[in-house]
């Protein structure tokens, strides 16, 4: 029955299985982030499941806990476990974003992160022209020469680029600022994985502008280190566009 298409859909063909509560929580997430498992749909019962991988109904019961509070299901008296409609999966949260994988992960996703960034990266950057430590501007400076030196690796160039913007985040030395990085620290590191395959002169434009937001901190130009945010942040918007002609966006 209905049960029975879902697990087909979602568990490969062969003789291994998860056997460990992580594989078994990545394995369900996966089905529903992909959509291979619908909203509203019911997941099969905890004994079904806990046959079907091998497991016990504890290990079973606890993966279907973890995935209640990441808002991916809800588990509903007389009802059993459903998947939630996408608008309340917590999408920025890292093991979600860590289930969905950079290659997955959905393009309106990419744009809404995007989007949160250029709301509010430019103030970020002028608050840290006014209060940025001398040590937070080195280090700053350190992430931006990690991303100069990285040359044809784009592990190397991104990592540096993703604590560049984690210290810019600190620097602006707001608590909500600082902690709204923390929670997109996991959607940037996608973002950026899917962008940084740019041609190398796009790399190179990229940390032309990043130094120059750098040596805006460095002479307490809060207008500057604002139009350096404003550049950066427009040449990922370009990145990302560039990024998602070479595959369809996904529709309503």
């Amino acid at each position: 029955m209905p049960d029975q298409s879902i697990r087909n859909d979602r568990a490969p063909a062969g003789p291994r299985r998860p056997r460990v509560l992580p594989d078994v929580v990545r394995s369900l997430a996966a089905g529903i982030l992909s959509g291979r498992i619908e909203p509203g749909a019911a997941l099969p019962r905890e004994a079904d499941l806990s046959v079907e991988y091998g497991v016990s109904r504890t290990v079973i019961r606890e993966a279907l806990k973890t995935l209640a509070a990441k808002g991916l299901v809800s588990i509903r008296s007389r009802v059993g476990t459903v998947v939630n409609d996408s608008d309340e999966w917590n999408i920025i949260d890292p093991q979600v974003l860590e289930w969905y994988g950079p290659d997955a992960l959905d393009q309106r996703l990419q744009a809404a992160i995007l989007e949160t960034r250029i709301a509010i990266e430019p103030l970020i950057a002028e608050l840290a022209a006014k209060r940025a430590t001398l040590q937070e501007i080195a280090n700053l400076e350190a992430a931006w020469r990690g991303m100069a030196d990285a040359g044809a690796d784009v592990a190397a160039f991104v990592q540096a680029d993703i604590e560049f913007h984690q210290i810019l985040y600190r620097t602006s030395h707001n608590p909500v600022f600082r902690q709204i990085g923390n929670m997109i620290d996991a959607a940037l590191r996608s973002t950026l994985e899917v962008t940084a395959t740019i041609s190398p002169d796009q790399r190179a434009e990229a940390v032309r502008v990043h130094g120059e937001l750098v040596e805006a901190l460095r002479l307490r130009d809060p207008d500057a280190a604002l139009k350096a945010a404003n550049a950066i942040l427009r040449l990922a918007r370009r990145d990302l566009a560039a990024s998602t002609q070479k595959t369809p966006v996904s529709q309503e």
